[in-house]
């Protein structure tokens, strides 16, 4: 008997994804008796649930396959934290729409997650792709540039994702356990999720649309889960913003103006949220320890915000009315922290 397995999907005008994501389902090699599919629509005007709904008598064979319409639009995790609700696989695979899996996606992550209990969440090795310029259901597998293996961390506590728009030379061909995990769609043993909610669930409803998945995933790490990354486990993902990581100031000056095509409010949330993440899930000591490389990455950040995107700091009024909220959750994060700051700062690159 296979365990059963919760695919969780969250979708907003994904018209030009949907149907490939649903053939990438329906080739899973997992059993599909063993799959359950959940689609959460934060209100899509493009004809994607009505898609959806046509597709139904496809997935006559797995376990159960529904679809949820939401009278607004979410977001991405506070939708996934609306499908939590009524899943009931003892794993869950979180996805967004612009990902496509390899047929052996689920089986191979099951595999991994069932090696140790302790495992609670498992990070895919992602590649990028273009929806735009595919031809079949799957990219060229020869074409191999990395999107993430998941999130890694520096002493200044900037975080990256890992091998992002590097080309894959096998750097990464053999499992690690990481940081935390990415969110464009990692796999949850159910039982972690329940450990690491707090009053308002797993994901912060404050957060809305950008940091959740590093906020959650920092917490699963320090309240005792291990996270891993396998390569084994495979899937593509059509990530619209920067395709590598910036190097230095150079790199970071050459992408002003594909910054400022991403919308003002997702910026404004990248700033606020990436900081209330520190204040509520990092211990004091450690900031203190590493308070000249944080001060110093603030610096930066600031001096860039200031002269290329000012918009950015009208976020500061809805920091500080925000702030109490987040400091009332972090008082409840370090009464149930396992992990030391000790073993903590084994992250910090």
């Amino acid at each position: 008997m296979q365990t059963l397995v919760t695919v969780n999907l969250v979708v907003l005008n994904g018209g030009k994804y949907i149907s490939r994501f649903l053939d990438c389902l329906k080739q899973q090699t997992y059993g599909q008796a063993n799959i359950e599919v959940q689609i959460w629509d934060n209100g899509s005007s493009d004809g994607t649930l009505e898609h959806v709904q046509s597709r139904k008598a496809e997935f006559g064979d797995f376990k159960r396959f529904a679809w949820f319409k939401g009278e607004k639009n979410l977001g991405m995790w506070p939708g996934q934290e609306e499908l939590f609700k009524t899943s009931n696989g003892e794993y869950i695979v979180a996805s967004a729409v612009d990902v496509l899996m390899d047929k052996d996606f689920i089986s191979n992550a099951i595999k991994s997650l069932e090696q140790d209990p302790k495992i609670g969440a498992l990070q895919a090795k992602i590649y990028t792709y273009s929806i735009d310029s595919l031809s079949g259901i799957l990219p060229n597998p020869s074409e191999k540039i990395i999107d993430t293996c998941g999130f890694k961390i520096f002493k200044s506590r900037r975080v990256v994702n890992l091998g992002h728009g590097e080309i894959d030379h096998g750097q990464y061909d053999k499992q690690m356990d990481i940081f935390a995990v990415e969110g464009a769609i990692p796999v949850f043993r159910k039982s972690t999720l329940k450990d690491i909610s707090l009053g308002q669930g797993f994901c912060d409803p404050d957060y809305f649309w950008y940091g959740d998945d590093l906020d959650f995933g920092w917490r699963i790490n320090l309240f005792g889960w291990r996270q891993i990354m396998d390569p084994s486990v495979i899937a593509w993902h059509d990530r619209q913003t920067t395709k590598t990581v910036a190097q230095g100031v150079r790199d970071h000056l050459s992408r002003v103006g594909t910054r400022r095509k991403i919308p003002l409010k997702k910026r404004q949330l990248d700033w606020a949220n990436v900081r209330f993440t520190i204040i509520k899930n990092e211990y004091m000591i450690n900031v203190l320890k590493d308070l000249p490389y944080i001060l110093g990455r603030e610096i930066a950040v600031f001096g860039y915000t200031l002269f290329f995107e000012p918009g950015v700091f009208r976020a500061i009024s809805r920091f500080l009315n925000l702030l109490p909220r987040m400091l009332k959750r972090r008082r409840e994060i370090m009464k149930r922290a396992r992990r030391t700051a000790a073993e903590m700062r084994r992250w910090y690159a």
